[in-house]
């Protein structure tokens, strides 16, 4: 029975230690690595650090966020046409993602985003998703790339 013991010991750390690898390789899923009881924690940390793209389901927000410095890029990595910034290819949703889909910039503290010729446009819910080829962001803005949905924060 003391040999069971220790090697329950032994390997409790080794689990934490494969969750802490875990979420260092996808820093932008708040639970990842995690407990429950860190998620606020690093969703403060990620609102004092600027903005970012909560991705949205079923109506709700997750806790997959992307934080990006603007200018940023937003679309799918394809080495091909280069790096981006805000790259949506791990979601199940990016298929509808465009390789350089939008752009988010900010002028004198304004936030605007800009798609960039992508095959399934970007849109902007106001009273109903508009179709956009330029517009102003604002904290709270639900934005879809294609099918993908998020909110954007400031």
């Amino acid at each position: 029975m003391a040999d069971n013991t220790l090697d329950e010991e032994i390997q409790e750390p080794q689990e934490e230690a494969v969750a802490e690898e875990q979420a260092t390789a996808e820093p932008e899923v708040a639970e990842a690595g995690g407990s429950e009881m860190e998620a606020p924690e690093a969703e403060a940390e990620e609102a004092a650090a600027g903005p970012r793209l909560v991705l949205k389901r079923s109506g709700q927000e997750t806790d997959i966020a992307f934080p990006f410095s603007a200018p940023a890029t937003i679309g799918r990595f394809d080495p091909s046409v280069g790096p981006i910034d805000v790259d949506l290819g791990s979601i199940e949703e990016g298929s509808y993602v465009s390789r350089k889909h939008a752009r988010i910039v900010s002028e004198d503290g304004v936030y605007k985003i800009s798609d960039l010729g992508s095959s399934n446009g970007t849109y902007i819910l106001r009273d109903d998703f508009e179709k956009i080829d330029e517009a102003e962001l604002n904290d709270g803005d639900e934005i879809s790339f294609g099918n993908a949905r998020f909110v954007f924060h400031t």
